[in-house]
């Protein structure tokens, strides 16, 4: 991808930022083993972390200084559904706590390299059924739960709603989904290997979706809750923000997914941002536009928690 094409504020980042090479094993084992490594924090600007087990699944939770509003934040991280740790998120997560005053819980997924689908979704199901069901002894009201994640956290973030919706429980007060992982097909297309995508780019994509299915990306059927841009009535989901940059590989999918919840009478906004790669808002905090993309998301956040 030409530098051109992205954002002035945000190209200096990219000129130095490589695209992760996460079709290669050895790059993938090294950087789970190197996030593993790293020593997980226990506070954050006086946001207390503290690690539990979530019915199988871990789980990381955030809990401000101050008494909190009872609203909370599921989060899932991303990385491709092959690499990653809650803790790489405690920054993001604890200011979460910290700005909205809200409990915020990540989740510790099992990782496609050795866990393919279901692993991941039914760790996020998981945590979501543990947050309920210890709701009252966090503070927490259970109908004041957002859902939210980054890239492939956002992907297994959509693919929890749909699951909770269908299951008939308490539903969500909505989903925030940041730069989603959505479809396997857009992995299929392999004339999107020669764009050159910054950080994720089409090869990594299909090294990832074919890791989580177990099957060639892009294959006619996929099991159910495993690619949520594949469902077709997106009906009864919850309110969505969803946040993406124009440039980024997950576009044109985020695009239609917000089209088509919307056309099913789903409230969605969906924030693009002109020139903003892949993880923008996590490479160049700084930036004008980063900001307003905080902005945005903050605002949805306050509304459907009631904050």
């Amino acid at each position: 991808m030409d530098i051109a094409a992205i954002h002035p504020e945000l190209r200096n980042a990219y000129r130095r930022t490589p695209s992760l090479p996460c079709y290669s094993d050895l790059f993938v084992s090294v950087a789970n083993l190197l996030l593993r490594l790293r020593r997980n924090k226990k506070s954050i600007s006086s946001v207390e972390i503290r690690e539990h087990n979530a019915d199988g699944a871990s789980v990381r939770v955030y809990t401000p200084p101050a008494p909190h509003t009872g609203a909370a934040l599921l989060w899932i991280h991303g990385g491709g559904l092959l690499i990653g740790r809650a803790s790489m998120n405690d920054a993001l997560c604890a200011k979460y706590a910290k700005d909205l005053n809200i409990l915020v819980v990540s989740v510790n997924y099992r990782l496609a390299d050795k866990h393919p689908f279901p692993a991941a979704i039914d760790d996020c199901f998981y945590a979501w059924r543990w947050l309920q069901k210890n709701a009252v002894g966090l503070g927490v009201e259970p109908d004041r739960i957002i859902i939210s994640g980054q890239s492939a956290g956002a992907g297994l973030a959509a693919s929890l709603v749909q699951r909770i919706v269908d299951s008939g429980d308490i539903q969500p007060a909505g989903q925030a989904l940041f730069c989603p992982m959505l479809d396997d097909r857009t992995a299929a297309r392999e004339e999107l290997d020669s764009v050159g995508h910054r950080v994720w780019n089409n090869r990594s994509n299909r090294a990832g979706w074919t890791a989580y299915l177990g099957q060639s990306a892009g294959q006619s059927a996929t099991p159910e809750y495993a690619v949520p841009g594949r469902r077709e009535n997106l009906t009864g989901l919850p309110p969505s923000w969803i946040g993406i940059g124009d440039v980024d590989l997950f576009y044109v999918e985020s695009k239609s997914y917000a089209n088509r919840l919307q056309a099913c009478g789903v409230a969605c906004e969906l924030h693009t941002v002109q020139g903003a790669p892949h993880g923008f808002e996590s490479l160049v905090p700084e930036a004008s536009i980063t900001k307003s993309f905080f902005e945005s998301n903050y605002g949805f956040l306050r509304k459907k928690l009631g904050l």
